[in-house]
């Protein structure tokens, strides 16, 4: 169906136009939720939740930053049955201004020494909105670049939108860090706004992009036929249920890895191991950067290995670096930070997601594909990402301040994440077309051929 015009020089414009579009939008997404982690890390205990001492005030801050994966769930079913229904674009433009007009709005928000109880509720409030439209906003992106990309790079282009992520890490932790180099009063009084206001000027360049991108063909083709699906979530449910839980059982690791190596970190190395901030956020900075290199490499090896092996070898090894992670801290060294959180997250952390995101588009037939992405991938973000930092604070309290149970705590996910892969299917090689053939690649048969029995 797609492939006779793949190569057109339009076709080739479309595709790069897709690709930016989905790394800025999921830029917006992730300098969002990195900007909201690393102010609950260090600075909304003190601004929202002041009348509680200092370890309750950061657990009520991450417990804040978790309501935006609590009601991602919900933002996976109403944006991805819009997007099966209606398009990938228009979805799109709505799930942006959903999260960076959230984003802008806490920069405005008045603090608790000012309303009051209030303050922190509406600080939850644009929370959950910024969480509702992230429900959908990075499968969607990942959809428009796949179904316009060629069948053997899917993996390399699936994965480019993850460096988005990236981007947004990089923007997030900059824009924070120049803005702390205020005095302390100034940074507490009005710095720690900055960036959320500047958020509006990445969302006004994502919405200029998404507005001239043009409808995926695999959509239109849907859209020709008239083949819509009424209800795409019981429709996924009857047809992908087997690969529906091996996705959301992979997805338990490298989700919460993304929030235990990018924020609980933080909190970790300040307070326990009262290193200077400036410290980890530079290692930060320098593992995230490295991801612009290893986030298309692993797509790439995707495409020539399967999505499986990547996502496994992910899971096996973030697993077995944890300890090893966690004493390169402990040493106080910077290179040791920089090579520890270089092999956690820029390597371990980044196959499972470069694996992940073609790995999911080619899992579902096309008239649900939107749906089942976005549940696959968010209906874990509760249990995983929301509360993992959470989770890992708690662990590091009742461990005495070592973080021997959070290190147990990964290896768990890891194993979880990698046993749930190989139960899934290989879809190196599917076919985007609901008939389920082959594009290229032996050994990728479909699931409902290979896997009746399921």
């Amino acid at each position: 169906m797609q492939s006779a015009t793949r190569d057109t020089p339009e076709v080739q414009r479309a595709v790069r136009s897709a690709i930016l579009s989905a790394i800025v939008g999921t830029a917006v997404e992730w300098y969002d939720y990195y900007l909201y982690a690393t102010a609950a890390a260090t600075l909304f205990n003190k601004l929202f939740f002041p009348s509680y001492d200092h370890l309750t005030g950061t657990l009520l801050a991450y417990a804040s930053f978790a309501i935006g994966f609590i009601v991602r769930p919900a933002g996976s079913v109403l944006f991805g049955r819009l997007g099966d229904r209606i398009g990938r674009k228009a979805v799109l433009i709505v799930t942006l201004l959903l999260m960076g007009g959230a984003t802008t709005l806490m920069g405005l928000l008045p603090t608790y020494a000012h309303i009051g109880v209030w303050a922190p509720i509406l600080l939850c409030v644009l929370r959950a909105l910024q969480g509702l439209g992230s429900g959908a906003e990075y499968a969607g992106a990942v959809l428009m670049v796949v179904e316009y990309a060629p069948p053997k790079r899917r993996g390399l282009y699936g994965a480019l939108p993850y460096t988005g992520v990236a981007l947004g890490l990089l923007l997030s932790l900059a824009t924070f860090h120049l803005s702390s180099n205020l005095s302390k009063a100034a940074f507490e009084d009005w710095g720690w706004r900055i960036p959320f206001l500047l958020s509006a000027v990445v969302v006004i360049l994502g919405l200029v992009l998404r507005s001239k991108l043009k409808e995926t063909p695999v959509f239109e083709e849907i859209r020709k036929r008239n083949a819509q699906v009424k209800a795409p979530v019981r429709e996924v449910f009857r047809t992908s249920l087997r690969p529906m839980l091996c996705a959301w059982g992979a997805r338990l690791g490298d989700n919460s890895l993304a929030y235990i190596y990018e924020s609980f970190v933080i909190v970790y190395v300040t307070q326990q191991l009262h290193m200077s901030r400036d410290v980890i956020v530079s290692a930060l900075m320098f593992s995230t950067a490295m991801q612009f290199i290893t986030v298309p490499f692993f797509g790439w090896v995707s495409d020539k290995i399967g999505r499986k092996p990547v996502y496994i070898g992910g899971a096996l090894i973030s697993g077995a670096a944890v300890f090893p992670f966690f004493a390169m801290l402990g040493a106080g060294h910077t290179a040791w930070i920089y090579a520890g959180l270089f092999l956690v997250s820029s390597v371990a952390k980044t196959m499972m997601t470069s694996a992940q995101s073609p790995w999911l588009a080619e899992m579902f037939p096309s008239r649900v594909r939107y749906t089942g992405f976005s549940l696959a991938r968010e209906v874990t973000s509760p249990i995983s990402g929301g509360i993992a930092p959470m989770i890992a604070v708690a662990l590091l309290a009742a461990g005495g301040g070592s973080p021997h149970l959070v290190a147990w705590y990964v290896v768990a996910l890891g194993v979880i994440t990698a046993i749930s892969v190989v139960l899934g299917p290989e879809t190196r090689g599917r076919s985007l077309d609901d008939a389920g053939t082959l594009d290229s690649a032996p050994g990728s048969e479909p699931w409902h051929e290979t896997h009746r029995a399921g």
